[in-house]
């Protein structure tokens, strides 16, 4: 195992070290390992408040400031944070007006937060929790009952996020959140596996001319191996199953996002965003907005994961709101 870490056991706090350190925009709590931004909360907004295992960098952290996340929680690599870390968050952006757990579809992750909105229930914070499950891969996993939470969450974060910066009240952002999960649909293919620091070692052995179809943001199983093709079938391959669980018909506006896992060079994800634009321009549907880049990581593994949300007018001028966070930023 090579990486530029000092040792695995101090990966989190190091990485939070120098969050705090390039950021100062963010305040981050390296004790109770929590990130938010400078200042607290601000009276009468709702909050957004998300969080995960690392390693999947830049979620959860690279997305809190204006427009997105008003917290995130970092567990260990792969790890869900506890549900004190969820709490504490809760706490400190909580400015009356309600809080809102983003949380993707893994078990630990939901009976975390599950416990820490009855805990901040208990101390009279009003928290509605939006559960993201947009991978069609597999129906059920090792880490999941049900879909998988994956791309979706950045279109959640955002979009959900622009709405609160508004002024909108609690119902309104979670009915929002709720609809851009509804409304989209993601699929990855692994070309490699990742390396954990605390293992040392990669997370499964996929054979060099062989990728993983349908895989996990942790390296969990997909739906089949096959051997490495070009990357138009592969692109096909994922379109088919994303658009046979959420059909697009000619005239339909969508965000896109061509997402890296890791080891992914940017020029590969553009001869992939390509191929996704021609499937999606040949079904007369327009890709309104995009990302292209590493925005849902899973270390170091190579890779793509395609996600495809049907937007309506009020999604794609939320999405043009400004946000300011260092991962995405635009409009200020």
């Amino acid at each position: 195992m090579k990486k530029l870490i000092n040792a695995p056991e101090s990966v989190l706090d190091d990485a939070l070290a120098g969050i705090a350190a390039a950021h100062p925009a963010l305040s981050v709590d390296t004790a109770a390992k929590v990130i938010t931004r400078s200042g607290g909360g601000r009276p009468g907004k709702v909050a957004l408040v998300s969080g995960g295992g690392s390693g999947h960098e830049p979620l959860h952290g690279g997305f809190v400031g204006t427009g997105m996340l008003d917290a995130a929680c970092p567990g260990e690599v792969f790890t869900s944070p506890v549900p004190g870390q969820m709490l504490a968050a809760a706490q400190a952006v909580n400015g009356g007006a309600g809080v809102v757990f983003i949380v993707k579809n893994y078990t630990g992750d939901v009976l975390n937060f599950r416990m820490a909105a009855e805990l901040a229930g208990d101390e009279g914070v009003k928290v509605e929790t939006v559960l993201v499950d947009d991978d069609v891969a597999v129906q059920d996993s090792t880490w999941t009952a049900g879909r998988r939470g994956t791309g979706a969450t950045v279109f959640v974060e955002k979009i959900a996020g622009a709405l609160a910066e508004q002024g909108a009240d609690l119902d309104a952002v979670v009915e929002a959140a709720r609809r851009v999960n509804a409304n989209s649909r993601s699929f990855a293919v692994a070309l490699t596996s990742c390396t954990t620091p605390a293992s040392g070692r990669p997370g499964f052995d996929l054979p060099a001319d062989e990728i993983e179809v349908g895989v996990g943001i942790h390296g969990e199983p997909g739906r089949r191996r096959e051997k490495i093709r070009p990357v138009k079938d592969i692109v096909r391959t994922a379109l088919d199953a994303i658009l046979a669980d959420q059909p697009l018909t000619a005239g339909d506006e969508t965000v896109v996002m061509v997402n890296g896992l890791g080891a992914t060079p940017l020029l590969e994800l553009y001869v992939t965003y390509n191929e996704v634009a021609a499937v999606l321009a040949d079904q007369g549907v327009t890709i309104a907005r995009n990302l292209v880049g590493n925005y849902v990581t899973s270390l170091d593994m190579a890779g793509v994961s395609i996600t495809v949300c049907k937007a309506d007018a009020e999604m794609l001028s939320l999405w043009d709101a400004p946000v300011n966070t260092p991962a995405l930023r635009w409009g200020v």
